[in-house]
């Protein structure tokens, strides 16, 4: 089976491109530099040469800050970008899917969000994500859309790699305690993906590592599993003021994982722990 990713040089996008590369199918991953999703002939053209049967979005705009002074590329690479997969993939009878976020809802709800409840983002970032899921929906026929959350892994800068950097330079630091959600490990994400795509279950999928927790409590986790001494303030968000404004509760219930059949993904503490335990080296 052809495997087409873009996006192959982001922090998913390698993890995929690892995975893949170790699997029977044939990959075709592009970088930003190789595939610019964003130039419709471009993508028209890549996708008519190698004719994949699936194509997994990994490229995306995700400088949530940056987002709110960059309206427009937000939307080129988020909104555009799919669109122009979407369209090839439907024109050479691929399936298509396109990595979402959390940031597509309010974070008002008390308890996880479903698959289909009602999105409403907060800021520019979480719009152009939705427009990117409209536009997968409305412009073709077998497509899989992922929401996921709090993503870190071996490759890329992200959270875990921030704190324990932080740690060998502070003694003491200050984390927000009031935003709520997932922490997900790209390993098990990209093996969801994996498994997913070679399925006809299309739809609105939810995949984040199962269990809760503040950034707060995260980044105390972090700690403890690096044997770090380092002494962690509670903040709120009113205290750590950032341009765009975050979701205080971003769970994502996973309905369609479960009701499709697919298992659930590891408890957020376990996958951490194996992550710091492989990645040592590197952190």
């Amino acid at each position: 089976m052809k495997i087409m990713v873009t996006g192959a040089n982001g922090q998913l996008g390698q993890e995929l491109v690892k995975q893949l590369s170790n699997s029977e199918h044939d990959l075709f991953a592009f970088t930003k530099t190789e595939l610019d999703i964003t130039d419709t002939e471009s993508v028209l053209t890549v996708c008519n040469d190698i004719r994949p049967h699936i194509i997994i979005n990994a490229a995306a705009y995700t400088n949530v800050d940056g987002a709110e002074t960059n309206e427009e590329l937000a939307f080129q690479v988020n909104a555009v970008g799919q669109r122009n997969l979407t369209v090839a993939a439907e024109k050479v009878g691929a399936k298509i899917c396109y990595i979402s976020t959390d940031y597509v809802f309010n974070g008002q709800a008390t308890s996880p969000y479903n698959e289909y409840m009602k999105v409403d983002p907060l800021g520019v970032y979480g719009q152009s994500k939705y427009a990117g899921e409209f536009l997968t929906q409305t412009l073709n026929t077998k497509y899989f859309i992922v929401r996921t959350a709090w993503v870190y892994g071996e490759f890329g800068p992200n959270f875990v790699k921030t704190m324990l950097t932080l740690a060998e330079e502070k003694s003491e630091l200050g984390v927000v305690h009031d935003q709520v959600g997932s922490p997900t490990y790209t390993v098990d994400l990209a093996e969801f993906l994996i498994e997913l795509v070679q399925t006809e279950k299309y739809g609105i999928y939810h995949c984040t590592n199962s269990g809760t927790c503040s950034w707060y409590e995260f980044a105390q986790e972090i700690f403890k599993l690096a044997n770090k001494e380092i002494k962690v303030n509670p903040l709120t968000s009113d205290q750590f003021s950032r341009p765009a404004k975050r979701p205080a509760y971003s769970v994502l219930g996973d309905l369609s994982v479960q009701v499709n059949g697919f298992i659930p993904r590891r408890n957020w503490k376990e996958a951490l722990d194996e992550y710091i335990n492989k990645n040592n080296n590197l952190l």
